[in-house]
């Protein structure tokens, strides 16, 4: 009984995230304008009015950038709980070398992508 009663304040901060999303969900539908028309529809951008077609294609390194930066992005949240994990284990032990290697293995591969990225010439801007 102890261990679930130690998941109620997450579950509780989980209840109330979900609660205040459908809650504004819902009152956005029932409270908000439903008025469309030629401005509604318009693209906006900054405030300013957009200048030509706003339908045009992105060069695909833009998207490739998003993904690298993604990449390191949950390579980071992964880095966090791995290092305090790390932290706590016996130095030079079998199940220490074991982390590190895993790491070890799932940083090289962030890198190597990051080097094909670069020989690839996705982060120039030209």
């Amino acid at each position: 009984m102890s261990s679930i009663s130690s998941y109620l304040p997450v579950i509780l901060i989980l209840a109330m995230a979900i609660g205040f999303a459908v809650v504004n969900v819902v009152a956005s539908s029932l409270l908000g304008p439903k008025v469309e028309n030629a401005v509604k529809g318009l693209s906006y951008e900054s405030g300013m009015d957009p200048i030509g077609s706003t339908k045009k294609r992105f060069n695909v390194r833009f998207y490739v950038m998003a993904m690298t930066f993604l990449v390191f992005d949950v390579e980071i949240v992964f880095l966090y709980p791995w290092a305090v994990t790390f932290a706590q284990l016996e130095p030079r032990s079998a199940e220490a070398m074991l982390f590190f290697a895993r790491i070890a293995f799932f940083v090289g591969t962030s890198v190597i992508a990051y080097i094909y990225a670069w020989r690839k010439g996705v982060f120039r801007w030209d």
